[in-house]
């Protein structure tokens, strides 16, 4: 195979396993343009079409489909090696791709990040910020963060931080305009600010227990966001509540910038873990960082 045909079928790959060419080119660190030029140019070689392209979706057809079939191993097994390879060296190296919530990497990357890269100066680490339940095999993560209730069984689950407790939370101006609420079936009555779920698009509701009763309540307000830190801005500005880890409030708390309500029917949650396949053999850089952020109880 040629260089050209080598750098024609990797384009192509990219492109039907992201399903988009804009995603593609940034993994590829190429343009837009150039990486359509490069699969159209395998087409025309080829002499048969292997994407479906819309305005809004790219589709492998039944005979791109049957060409990544085809390729796909060849090309893990490249990787597959290279990082065997990398493993030889004196310190691990490569490139470890985390998908996690938005608070969980100010809660469990951002204290322990500095060390790490520190430490490992030939490792590089991208965190992907997403509240959804992201496919990581299909996106192609090395891991992924979620807390310990939401991972399936047929991964490898590693704790990476200490129970998540969540709070309440409202502004002192909110409050002087507001009453405080006694039970969460109050909330119905305040301005309370959402949180919508990327994966399937819906409005979480805030979760809640006391006395071994379980429950969940839908609030209502005029502002709905789709990540925690930008909805804690809006409550420190009076729009209303909001739901978050206790720990990410904790300062804001201390400072008398928010004040918690609900305190006795806030719930407590597995901490965050690190999830990946127990099928993947992890590469020397992301058995150091396994490690590194593994969640040792003092």
């Amino acid at each position: 195979m040629s260089r050209d045909e080598f750098s024609e079928m990797r384009a192509f790959l990219e492109v039907a396993r992201e399903r988009s060419f804009t995603r593609a080119a940034a993994k590829l660190g190429v343009t837009r343009s150039a990486l359509s030029h490069t699969v159209r140019a395998l087409e025309e070689r080829l002499g048969i079409r292997l994407l479906s392209r819309t305005t809004r979706d790219v589709a492998p057809t039944a005979a791109g489909e049957r060409l990544v079939e085809c390729i796909e191993p060849h090309f893990e097994s490249i990787a597959a090696e290279i990082s065997a390879i990398s493993a030889l060296r004196d310190k691990p190296a490569g490139h470890i791709r985390i998908v996690c919530p938005d608070d969980a990497i100010g809660m469990v990357f951002r204290p322990r990040l500095p060390a790490f890269l520190r430490d490992y100066p030939d490792i590089k680490v991208e965190l992907i910020a997403d509240n959804g339940f992201t496919n990581i095999v299909e996106r192609q993560f090395d891991a992924g963060v979620r807390l310990g209730e939401a991972i399936a069984r047929d991964m490898v689950a590693v704790r990476i931080g200490p129970d998540v407790r969540y709070a309440v939370v409202g502004s002192p101006d909110y409050f002087g305009r507001h009453s405080t609420p006694s039970s969460p079936q109050e909330l119905t009555n305040h301005k309370c600010i959402n949180l919508r779920l990327p994966t399937l698009g819906a409005i979480y509701a805030w979760e809640f227990n006391k006395d071994a009763h379980e429950f969940s309540v839908r609030v209502d307000g005029q502002l709905t966001l789709n990540n925690i830190e930008p909805a804690l801005d809006a409550a420190l500005d009076g729009i209303g509540l909001a739901y978050a880890p206790k720990d990410l409030v904790q300062p804001y708390l201390e400072s008398g910038q928010l004040q918690e309500v609900l305190a006795d029917w806030c719930p407590t949650f597995q901490g965050y873990h690190l999830y990946y396949p127990s099928r993947r053999n992890p590469s020397p850089a992301f058995s150091a960082f396994v490690e590194a952020f593994r969640y040792r109880s003092k």
